[in-house]
């Protein structure tokens, strides 16, 4: 077989299960599908998409990986078509697609195309990552392609670029960025989906937790620990005061991945889970039944997910509204008596720790795509 195209066979480099007629619904995050129900109900997507759609120059996009990219093959880059072939067979995924690495220092890859997705890496995360880490970033990839959320990517890619250019217009990029933000809001939990899918791909949780490792601190595993990073997302989720959690907030905004050691966290606690047990034994929802699922069930179990989440969150902001939800007291003495304390001093984060969000880079627009 000398293209990634068409039907494939391929034996793995080691004994890991293949999920035969796996639908994406079985590693999706349930807040991945409740983000894209409520950005398609956000007012002037559909018109957007839909012009879009008619608009992008995907035949450009391809020529343009095709002239100044390498195009991953049994010729070239021949271990990331191994891997390549192989996540494709453990998730049944029929027509594996084109894969290129572009020479770029930064560590990225991308799924993007609105007819037929691709799959890009930079020559920056092929040199960072070993064999197993980057099996699971493939993998990765070719979740969100199952999921098909490489159309939505490239329109988010699309936006942000267009937004720049009209932003000297006033009132010009409003609405764009309306649906740029909405378009990051639901980005970021489809990446905890893709995740989970390089997990199942990868069937090695420390490979994909040193690659998260990797991705947020180098090339540098020998200084590095799992546990001690972690405990920074525990850290990062529990610590401060009211004060933190909406710096936080406004820290993410910008940004259309999760911070590394949350995605980390999470995906750690998904394979410890009943659902992950249930995957690898055999027990998943199928693509052949995806026309049988209800809209109004993923609903409810996404709004289920974030109760709980709210509900057994440290975030300080999180257990008040938890706290409030049932019936603890009132929302606006809660505030006043939170604030009130944070700013005499009596609780929260020490002096000097104010200014942590200035020491937070914020990407640009092409700065956080990693994975």
């Amino acid at each position: 077989m000398t293209e990634n195209s068409g039907r494939h066979e391929n034996l793995p480099g080691r004994q890991r299960r293949r999920f035969p007629g796996i639908s994406s619904r079985a590693y999706e995050h349930p807040a991945d599908r409740s983000a894209l129900v409520a950005l398609r109900r956000l007012s002037g997507f559909d018109t957007v998409f839909k012009a879009l759609s008619g608009l992008l120059p995907e035949r450009s996009l391809r020529l343009l990986f095709l002239s100044d990219s390498v195009r991953v093959s049994d010729a070239q880059f021949t271990h990331l078509n191994t891997m390549l072939r192989d996540a494709c067979y453990i998730l049944d995924l029929e027509k594996v697609p084109p894969m290129y690495v572009t020479q770029d220092p930064k560590p990225n890859a991308m799924c993007i195309g609105l007819d037929e997705p691709i799959i890009v890496v930079t020559t920056g995360l092929v040199e960072l990552l070993d064999e197993e880490e980057m099996r699971a970033v493939v993998g990765h990839e070719v979740g969100h392609a199952l999921s098909g959320h490489s159309v939505y990517r490239t329109i988010l890619l699309f936006l942000t670029n267009l937004a720049l250019k009209v932003a000297w217009i006033p009132l010009g990029n409003v609405a764009i960025m309306a649906i740029v933000t909405a378009l990051r809001e639901w980005f970021r939990k489809s990446e905890l989906s893709a995740d989970r899918a390089g997990l199942l791909v990868g069937q090695d949780l420390q490979a994909s937790m040193r690659g998260l490792m990797k991705i947020a601190g180098g090339n540098h595993l020998h200084e590095m620990n799992v546990d001690a990073f972690l405990a920074q997302a525990e850290e990062y989720e529990a610590g401060g005061d009211l004060r933190d959690s909406v710096l936080k907030i406004l820290n993410v905004l910008p940004r259309s991945h999760p911070f590394t050691t949350v995605r980390a966290a999470e995906l750690k606690l998904w394979s410890e889970s009943r659902d992950y047990q249930r995957i690898m034994d055999g027990h998943y929802p199928r693509r052949d039944e995806d026309k049988d699922t209800s809209v109004s069930d993923s609903f409810r179990q996404s709004a289920s997910s974030y109760a709980s989440d709210v509900r057994t969150s440290k975030d300080p902001l999180m257990k008040l509204v938890s706290d409030i939800a049932g019936g603890a007291g009132d929302l606006g003495g809660k505030l006043r008596d939170k604030f009130t304390a944070a700013g005499s001093g009596t609780s929260g984060a020490p002096s000097g720790e104010d200014d942590r969000d200035d020491r937070q880079g914020h990407d640009g627009p092409d700065g956080d795509d990693t994975r």
